[in-house]
C-alpha cells in the first residue's frame, strides 16, 4: 500500500513543482550519463590502443648487435657483438623459455617493381616464424613464407597491402611477377590490413618479405640486422631475454648481466604500461561522472528538504492520526529514490542511444568501439543507491523527529 502512495504523492509533487523535479532529475540523468558515456569512451579508446600496439606483435622481443658495457674474464670493454644467423638456429635449439624465433635481414630503397609502377621500399627476409609473431597474416588465398621457401632459396616474395596497391591496384597479385632489384619474384601473399602504430623501420603494410636464404644469396650478407623473439606462454619475456643472453654471453664471451652487448626492445613493457595507463585513466574518467552524479544528489537532498517545509502541516495530520516515524522516513527515502531512479534510467538510456550511434559516423578509428559494458552498469546502480539512499534519509529523519504540535504550528 505504502509504495502505491509514495507513487502517488511522487506524481502530484511532479506536477505542482514541474521545473524544480526536472532540474532535479537532471542532476541524476546527466551524472548517471557520464558515467556509462565516460566508461565506454575510455575503454574504447584503451581498447583501441592496445589492439594497435599488438599490430607489431604481441609477447615479442627485437634484438640487435650492440657494443659491451663491461669487461669480463680479462676481455676489454667496447667489443662488437653482432649475432648471426646460426647463433639464431642455436637458440632455437637449446633455448627453454624461447617459443619463436626468427633473424631478420633489412634492406632500404630496394626497387620493387611491376610494371610500369615501382616503388622503393624496404625488403626483409626472414623465417616463417616471423609472420605469426610480427602479426603479418596474410589474405585469405595467399599464403606467407614456408619452410620449403627457405630450403630451397625459392624467389618468392610476401608484400604489405598497401604495397600491393602500389603495385597491382585492384587486380590480384598471387602468382604474378614482380621484380625486386631487376630480379624476378613470384608474389605469393597479400598482408592482410591491420592497425599498427608503432615499428623499427617501416610500417608493414609498405614492406616485402622474402626468404632469408634468398636474401643472403642476393647480397652476399652474413650479418642479421636483428632477430625477433616470442617467448611460450608459460615464461614471461624477461626470462626469455636473460636466457638469450646467457646463450650468447657464453659464445661471445660478455657478462651475461651487460644489457650493452645486444640492444633490446621489449614490447611487452610498453603494452602493460598502456594497459596499466588507460585502466587508471578510464577510472579517472568514472570518478569525474561519480562526482557530478554525487552533485546531482545533493541536489535531490535539497529539494526534499524543500519538499518537507511544504508538507510540514501534512506530516503533522498523518502523525497526530497515528503515523509512525518509520512510515514518514520511508515515504521519504522511497519518493528520494524513485526521483533518483527516473533520473538515473532515462540517463543510462541516453548514454546508450549515443554509444549505438557513435559506429554510424566513422569515428571508430580514432576513438575505437565504445562499449556500455556491465561494469558500468553495475557501478551505475550501486551509486544511485547510495546517492537516493543519502539523499533523502537526513530530510526523511527530520520529517519523522517533528511533533504533530510543531508541524502544525510551523505551518
Amino acid at each position: 500500500m505504502l509504495p502505491l502512495i509514495t507513487l502517488k504523492q511522487f506524481w502530484n509533487d511532479l506536477r505542482r513543482q514541474k521545473l524544480r523535479s526536472m532540474l532535479t532529475m537532471f542532476g541524476i540523468f546527466w551524472g548517471t550519463c557520464s558515467i556509462v558515456l565516460l566508461f565506454a569512451f575510455g575503454k574504447g579508446i584503451g581498447d583501441a590502443q592496445l589492439k594497435s600496439q599488438k599490430g607489431m606483435g604481441d609477447n615479442i622481443a627485437i634484438f640487435w648487435p650492440g657494443v659491451t658495457g663491461k669487461e669480463y674474464k680479462g676481455l676489454p670493454r667496447g667489443r662488437q657483438i653482432r649475432p648471426t644467423a646460426d647463433d639464431v638456429t642455436h637458440i632455437k635449439q637449446v633455448a627453454q623459455t624461447v617459443g619463436s624465433i626468427s633473424p631478420e635481414f633489412r634492406r632500404w630503397n630496394v626497387t620493387i617493381k611491376r610494371g610500369r609502377n615501382s616503388s622503393l621500399r624496404m625488403l626483409v627476409g626472414c623465417w616463417p616464424e616471423f609472420g605469426d609473431m610480427r602479426n603479418v597474416i596474410p589474405r585469405r588465398g595467399s599464403r606467407f613464407i614456408n619452410q620449403n621457401d627457405i630450403n630451397e632459396r625459392r624467389r618468392v616474395v610476401f608484400i604489405g597491402n598497401l604495397l600491393k596497391q602500389d603495385l597491382f591496384g585492384n587486380e590480384d597479385p598471387i602468382g604474378q611477377q614482380v621484380e625486386v632489384n631487376s630480379v624476378p619474384f613470384t608474389v605469393i601473399g597479400v598482408m592482410k590490413e591491420k592497425d599498427q602504430n608503432s615499428s623499427y623501420g617501416s610500417r608493414d603494410s609498405r614492406v616485402a618479405f622474402i626468404p632469408s636464404t634468398t636474401f643472403g644469396t642476393m647480397y652476399s650478407t652474413r650479418w642479421m640486422s636483428n632477430f625477433v623473439v616470442q617467448a611460450k606462454k608459460e615464461y614471461s619475456m624477461a626470462q626469455a631475454r636473460r636466457e638469450i643472453y646467457e646463450i650468447l654471453g657464453g659464445k661471445y664471451k660478455f657478462d651475461p648481466t651487460d644489457r650493452e652487448a645486444l640492444s633490446v626492445w621489449d614490447t611487452t613493457r610498453g603494452f602493460e604500461f598502456l594497459k596499466t595507463f588507460f585502466t587508471a585513466f578510464q577510472w579517472f574518467l568514472v570518478g569525474i561522472g561519480a562526482s557530478t552524479l554525487i552533485t546531482g544528489g545533493i541536489g535531490v537532498s535539497n529539494i526534499m528538504n524543500v519538499v518537507l517545509e511544504e508538507r510540514t502541516k501534512e506530516i503533522g495530520i498523518k502523525m497526530a492520526l497515528g503515523a509512525r516515524k518509520s512510515y514518514v522516513m520511508t515515504q521519504f527515502v522511497l519518493e528520494t529514490l524513485l526521483i533518483t531512479a527516473v533520473g538515473g534510467t532515462l540517463g543510462f538510456l541516453f548514454a546508450w542511444l549515443i554509444v549505438s550511434l557513435v559506429p554510424a559516423f566513422g569515428l571508430t578509428d580514432f576513438i575505437g568501439v565504445p562499449q556500455v559494458n556491465v561494469s558500468a552498469g553495475v557501478l551505475c546502480i550501486v551509486l544511485l543507491g547510495i546517492v537516493g539512499f543519502f539523499a533523502g534519509i537526513f530530510p526523511a529523519r527530520r520529517a519523522a523527529n517533528l511533533q504533530p504540535v510543531q508541524a502544525l504550528k510551523l505551518f
